[in-house]
């Protein structure tokens, strides 16, 4: 007879990667539909956001130029502002909840990495907030009927926005990682979206007494082609010259300075979208909406006030003008990438069991 045939133990038992982000992102999900307060916060946000866009819509008239353009952008600013306001509180609190009631350790014992609960509970987190966004296509829809949109920064504008709320929902889910309490894991969030909306704006304005330079400005003359106001003679700035008689003036060296800004919400979905080129001494259409005003804003404030000087030291000035200024942008978005990636890379390491020393009064099942 033959000798019987050995059975090695089957190898230890795994779980594919995306199924394990899937159970967690299922799971997540599942529990925020079944709250009634998300649809109530999705019914109030719709009622509050249609009223302002009905009233801008109504201010402008609906043959007022540039109205479907204002009710769009005023869109996706009211979704910025309030994605910054509640992607923390959906996000903030999906780990030390979980640590609170004593289900995290429960989780950890699975075959789940602490990268699968990362980024499940970071996905469950920010399509929660594009409800926000999705609830808010009707009135795009409504802007789109007015027939000025410009089309090719629709995709720019909305796509720049879902990715700033999942930017925001990361640092909420590897600050809730990092903390032990869901009252300052939620408070840390706050500030560090605080921190890149409010607080990039008021280091720029701290600084500006730092990029405050003198200059020698001459007084500026134009030709008479400009001075005879022939309607059918265009007119051309760059027609007129320069003084010989100098004074000093002070300007803002804001090109200096201006990159504190590039990490804001607001400033990176703005100066991402494509913007129409202004017909010669008309930018009317890049300033209708907020975006629009935002966006050159910051192009002016990167050439610096030097370049709107038309006369220094008595010759014109050649200095970059705003439409050649270099996006601020990308810069933004790496610095913000940068922030939530480390948070999620050191939440990971809190969540690796076993865990080793922990802190005092830390919960465990």
């Amino acid at each position: 007879m033959s000798a019987p045939v050995m059975q090695h133990p089957s190898s230890t038992p795994t779980l594919g990667y995306a199924a394990g982000i899937g159970t967690i992102f299922t799971l997540e999900i599942r529990q925020r539909v079944r709250s009634s307060g998300w649809y109530i916060m999705l019914g109030i946000w719709f009622v509050v956001i249609a009223a302002v866009v009905g009233l801008a819509a109504l201010s402008v008239g609906v043959d007022g130029f540039g109205a479907g353009q204002m009710m769009f952008e005023l869109v996706v600013a009211f979704v910025l502002l309030f994605g910054m306001l509640i992607a923390p509180a959906l996000s903030s609190n999906s780990i030390t909840g979980d640590r609170a009631n004593g289900t995290l350790a429960i989780l950890q014992n699975t075959l789940l990495t602490p990268w699968q609960l990362l980024i499940g509970k970071w996905l469950a987190a920010w399509v929660a907030s594009l409800g926000f966004l999705v609830v808010t296509i009707p009135l795009i829809a409504w802007a789109m009927t007015y027939g000025d949109v410009y089309l090719p920064g629709v995709p720019v504008l909305v796509g720049m926005l879902a990715l700033e709320l999942a930017i925001v929902c990361a640092i909420g889910v590897g600050v809730s990682a990092l903390a032990n309490k869901t009252l300052f894991a939620v408070l840390i969030s706050y500030l560090l979206v605080a921190l890149l909306g409010l607080g990039t704006l008021i280091g720029f304005g701290l600084s500006m007494k730092l990029v405050q330079v003198e200059v020698k400005a001459s007084e500026q003359f134009w030709s008479e082609q400009n001075l005879n106001g022939d309607s059918s003679v265009a007119w051309d700035d760059n027609a007129y010259s320069c003084g010989t008689a100098l004074y000093p003036q002070t300007i803002f060296a804001t090109e200096r300075n201006t990159w504190l800004l590039a990490a804001n919400p607001f400033v990176i979905v703005a100066d991402a979208a494509p913007r129409p080129l202004p017909k010669p001494g008309d930018d009317s259409f890049t300033t209708v909406g907020p975006m629009g005003a935002i966006s050159q804003g910051v192009r002016l404030s990167q050439a610096g006030q030097l370049a709107s000087t038309p006369c220094i030291n008595g010759i014109k000035n050649t200095e970059v003008k705003p439409e050649e200024a270099t996006p601020l942008w990308p810069l933004g978005l790496g610095l913000q990438l940068l922030l939530a990636g480390s948070l999620l890379v050191a939440g990971r390491r809190k969540l690796h069991t076993p865990a080793g020393k922990m802190a005092s009064g830390t919960r465990i099942a």
